[in-house]
């Protein structure tokens, strides 16, 4: 008997359809109607272009001259169009029983299924958005370039101003907030990129004291007549005795506040760059935008900035002019107004202070007219000195401990201290500003009564820079 062998259709008899390939049939190695996997040629021109293309690294669907694509855009430069993931290609093998399994290939994103990256959110909405959510889980802040240099509580303090600034030192004194991983110190400061962990908190909700037309007008009229120099970035105060720079327990007045009053219309505050003790008068630097703030912040640490400090002190120093340099610590770590004691190096939280001074006049041996010039910036640095070398500045509660010592008749139980003089680089020019601070009332009439002359030659500004 002859077997006729079956048609060119393929076993079940049928011819192939007009204008489609032979090879598409044997795609993948799939098994036909009936069951039966399909036979054919093990290799095709397509399977050697897509193996040769694996090989040199390619995509070889980049370079399909089969498909739609190719017809459709002719210009190699233009990119294909997105598609969906393709099976994997086709091996000869595949479809054999017991052949290997194909090749996996990696495909590369299209650069068409690439989204344009949404605009981020503005700093105002950065701000409202980490006040929101402070109270209701750890959250991770990301520190801005207008941001460096800042110290880490003066950062929390921007960030969340409805955190109160007794709390936010608590916090990091307790080793809750870290920076990229680690504990900080309060006056660490920040860098750019830099990640602080803020634990969760419970904010206060402040009650609202609705704040009047006229209040503001009066607030705002109250620093403009402090102000000894102003320019577009800047300006300096002449900070009356008794007035706190900055807000803490039991204190409502102070100058943080009133400068809510001067906001501008596109919301710009301004923002202290130093602070004074509360009862300490004379020269308090304000800038006027975050990034002058910024430069003038760095002015102080590099110590370009140069200030000149008058006091009356008890007793009369027997060498005139000297230095004084020391090592100071808090007495009690956990009050943020302790008193500062002399400690020795290596003592924990102790700092270096170095100041220098010069007398400028004396009232018989009684009283000293003393000109400070501090080279570093530590807290209560000039009323602990004072009271280091014996002559504590009068008026001083925490410091002054002379015994039986009567205070002269006509002289005001009050600090004698002011900050008589500063000169700092102008934060857009560099030009020094040089500003001087009158004599507060109760520091006057002393001078008055012992007969000093204000305008006498201060001979600290002869005194070493550093």
């Amino acid at each position: 008997m002859t077997i006729r062998p079956p048609r060119s259709g393929g076993p079940t008899g049928r011819k192939p359809q007009a204008g489609k390939s032979s090879a598409s049939k044997f795609r993948g190695g799939k098994a036909q109607a009936d069951g039966r996997a399909r036979t054919g040629p093990r290799t095709s021109a397509r399977d050697a272009a897509e193996r040769a293309a694996r090989n040199r690294g390619e995509d070889a669907g980049t370079r399909d001259p089969w498909g739609a694509q190719a017809a459709a855009a002719p210009a190699p430069a233009r990119p294909p169009k997105p598609r969906r993931e393709a099976a994997a290609p086709r091996d000869a093998a595949a479809g054999k029983p017991g052949g290997r399994p194909p090749a996996k290939r990696s495909a590369a994103p299209s650069p068409a299924l690439a989204s344009a990256p949404a605009p981020g959110p503005t700093r105002r909405e950065q701000r409202a958005a980490a006040s929101a959510t402070l109270a209701s889980g750890v959250q991770t802040l990301t520190v801005e370039p207008d941001e460096a240099g800042m110290r880490i509580d003066r950062f929390l303090n921007a960030r969340f101003p409805l955190l109160p600034f007794t709390r936010v030192q608590t916090i990091v004194r307790k080793g809750e907030l870290r920076v990229d991983g680690k504990r900080a110190k309060p006056n660490d400061r920040l860098e750019p990129g830099m990640s602080v962990r803020v634990p969760p908190l419970r904010l206060d909700q402040p009650t609202e004291r609705p704040r009047s037309a006229a209040r503001e007008q009066d607030d705002a009229a109250f620093i403009r007549s402090l102000i000894l120099y102003e320019d577009a970035d800047m300006m300096i105060l002449n900070k009356p005795f008794g007035l706190a720079v900055q807000g803490g327990s039991g204190t409502v007045r102070h100058v943080d506040g009133l400068l809510d009053a001067l906001t501008g219309p596109d919301g710009q505050k301004p923002r202290l760059v130093h602070r004074l003790d509360k009862d300490t008068a004379g020269c308090l630097i304000i800038a006027k935008t975050r990034l002058a703030a910024a430069t003038l912040a760095k002015s102080f640490r590099s110590r370009a900035a140069r200030k000149i400090y008058w006091a009356l002190t008890a007793g009369v120093p027997r060498v005139r002019q000297g230095r004084v340099s020391t090592y100071l610590a808090k007495e009690e770590p956990t009050d943020a107004d302790a008193r500062m004691r002399v400690a020795k190096h290596g003592d924990e939280g102790a700092s270096h202070a170095l100041t220098y001074y010069a007398m400028v006049d004396q009232a018989a041996q009684k009283l000293s007219w003393l000109s400070f010039k501090p080279v570093t910036g530590r807290t209560h640095q000039l009323r602990a000195h004072a009271a280091h070398i014996g002559h504590p500045i009068v008026g001083d509660p925490k410091y002054f401990s002379v015994e039986n010592w009567e205070l002269p008749g006509g002289i005001q139980n009050r600090l004698h201290l002011l900050a008589r003089r500063i000169v700092i680089p102008h934060p857009r020019t560099g030009k020094p500003v040089d500003v001087s601070a009158p004599l507060p009332p109760h520091m006057a009439q002393s001078w008055n009564l012992l007969g000093f002359d204000a305008a006498r030659y201060d001979p600290i500004v002869e005194a070493p820079e550093a």
